[in-house]
């Protein structure tokens, strides 16, 4: 294992009424820059801006409204990295802040250069710190909560493991709280009767809860990585996780592990439009790896242009593949059903055979 991503969660190392909570936070960072010893690359997706902000502003609990969720997350923002930076710097280690929106993950340019930023300061021996830009996030843009984030974070640095820190051990059959609950180890597939075992949104100072944590674990399994939840609130597991130590409820991966691209593609990137396919072309993406042609298109849903991602659609209106499509809506509409050879006499011009090429495409 070369690198993990941890995501810490408000309800972990702040509250409402007090604030951050620099007491258990400095404990997590011990336990990081224990990892970081090791020689692990360690990434951080920490929550706890809005947190941290609320204290300020005089408020008990996360507002509704925008604006002030915003004003919350301006004035956190820089008292939750001072906590980090002076936490690292007891262990010689410094850390530095990475703000990202949707945008940058949707923007395959700033995807990169992101990507690229990241792996720069671990190179230089930099723990990131990645937080969404809650100052300048609207509904369009966001996340929706940390918990996605550190799964599409997990899989913008190719991480080996995300472990993300809960405020209870791990998965259980029901409500840890009520009697008779029992601890889940190991799952091996998240299925829809997993998701029903997780229940409620999360705290006063959060959006996540246990069920944001298993849409998490379930995407960065469907990218090949492997995810373990375990208590925040506990000194030493980390480290002990590193050391091969049962901890938490580990999550299996899905395998084999999508490229960098095909991982943007999937879980990067949201659909603008659908393409209904026949029985033929649906079995050549799922079976046979190939590409989409025009022939197996039947119906077109939605607007959208050249380069845009769309999804695929089979007979019974499963979402089959997504994939960057070669042709926009309007062309598809027009060449659908035909031939290649028809292309460029139905529309004028023809890009490629292919309205989605297999290097652009992943079936899902």
């Amino acid at each position: 294992m070369k690198r993990i991503v941890v995501k810490i969660g408000s309800n972990i190392i702040a509250t409402a009424e007090h604030g951050l909570n620099t007491r258990r936070l400095n404990v997590i960072i011990k336990d990081i820059a224990e990892v970081a010893d090791k020689g692990l690359e360690v990434v951080i997706v920490s929550s706890g801006a809005i947190a941290a902000g609320l204290k300020k502003l005089g408020l008990k609990e996360r507002p509704r409204d925008m604006k002030l969720q915003q004003a919350a997350a301006a004035i956190g923002q820089s008292s939750l990295m001072w906590a980090y930076e002076h936490g690292f710097a007891r262990y010689h280690k410094k850390a530095a802040q990475v703000l990202l929106t949707r945008d940058d993950i949707t923007s395959r340019s700033r995807y990169v250069n992101a990507k690229n930023t990241l792996f720069t300061l671990m190179s230089y021996g930099v723990i990131p710190l990645i937080n969404e830009n809650d100052p300048i996030a609207v509904d369009e843009i966001k996340f929706g909560d940390n918990d996605v984030l550190a799964a599409l974070a997990a899989g913008l640095v190719e991480a080996d493991m995300l472990v993300i820190l809960s405020d209870v051990n791990g998965l259980y059959t029901k409500d840890p709280k009520n009697r008779g609950a029992e601890f889940i180890g190991s799952v091996d597939e998240i299925t829809a009767g997993i998701l029903k075992l997780a229940g409620g949104r999360g705290s006063a100072v959060g959006t996540g809860g246990m069920y944001s944590k298993l849409l998490a674990a379930r995407q960065a399994n469907s990218n090949g990585m492997p995810v373990v939840i375990m208590n925040g609130r506990k000194s030493g597991l980390l480290p002990r996780l590193i050391n091969a130590e049962k901890v938490g409820t580990y999550f299996k991966p899905k395998k084999p592990r999508l490229s960098s691209k095909k991982g943007w593609i999937a879980y990067g990137l949201k659909s603008k439009g659908k393409v209904y396919l026949d029985d033929g072309a649906a079995k050549a993406l799922t079976a046979r790896g190939k590409s989409l042609l025009p022939s197996g298109i039947k119906k077109v849903e939605g607007h959208f242009r050249a380069g845009e991602c769309i999804s695929c659609m089979n007979g019974e209106d499963e979402k089959i593949a997504k994939g960057l499509t070669g042709y926009s809506s309007k062309d598809i509409e027009l060449i659908k059903g035909k031939k290649t050879s028809e292309i460029e006499k139905l529309l004028g011009h023809k890009r490629s055979d292919e309205v989605i090429h297999r290097d652009n495409l992943v079936i899902v």
